[in-house]
């Protein structure tokens, strides 16, 4: 069993789309606890490795991807493994076993919870 934190990501009661852990960051100024949430995620993509197996995944047909068709960053294996473990850590990843391998996923919610968090807040008309 996993001991990984996930970041909250919640649906709003009128099914709208996905509230993300932070207000957009022109919205108001974050808490300490939205900072701390943020901060995770944007330091384990801080990483170059990292942002590439992220974009990997993310970007990989269906959805999701095996670790053996996303392996090619240019480390060793163990090395691929550390830096998967540190993007599930922060929220930014899910995975499945099916037989020997591992396949990854980035949840629709977790990209809408980015992009919300560095959109600017919309502005009365």
């Amino acid at each position: 069993m996993s001991n990984a934190k996930v970041l909250p990501l919640l649906e709003p009661a009128d099914g709208q789309g996905v509230v993300p852990c932070c207000p957009p960051l022109t919205e108001r100024p974050m808490t300490a606890d939205e900072a701390e949430r943020a901060a995770r995620m944007f330091k384990a993509l801080g990483d170059p490795v990292r942002l590439r197996l992220f974009s990997a995944v993310a970007s990989h047909e269906g959805g999701e991807a095996c670790v053996c068709d996303i392996s090619d960053v240019g480390v060793s294996q163990p090395t691929v493994s550390h830096h998967l473990k540190k993007l599930k850590e922060a929220g930014l990843l899910t995975s499945e076993r099916r037989g020997t391998w591992v396949y990854y996923r980035v949840e629709p919610s977790v990209l809408a919870a980015m992009g919300k968090l560095l959109t600017s807040a919309a502005t009365a008309a």
